[in-house]
């Protein structure tokens, strides 16, 4: 496998990740302030690892402005 490769990452991951709850993470979603979900089937999601590294960031950097 690549390094670069792309790596996805579960609903209930995203939420650890992001110390958010699964109803705050699809509020979010829903509200577009959260990265765009990718569609695995009829009732399954997962987020970009790498998407999501760069929102928690940008929410760090944020802070200090």
């Amino acid at each position: 496998m690549n390094d670069n490769s792309p790596t996805l990452v579960s609903l209930n991951d995203a939420a650890k990740m992001t110390s958010m709850s699964r109803t705050m993470v699809n509020r979010y979603r829903a509200e577009g302030r959260f990265p765009v979900a990718v569609s695995l089937g009829d009732r399954r999601v997962a987020f970009v690892h790498s998407e999501l590294t760069d929102w928690i960031a940008a929410k760090i950097a944020a802070r200090a402005a």
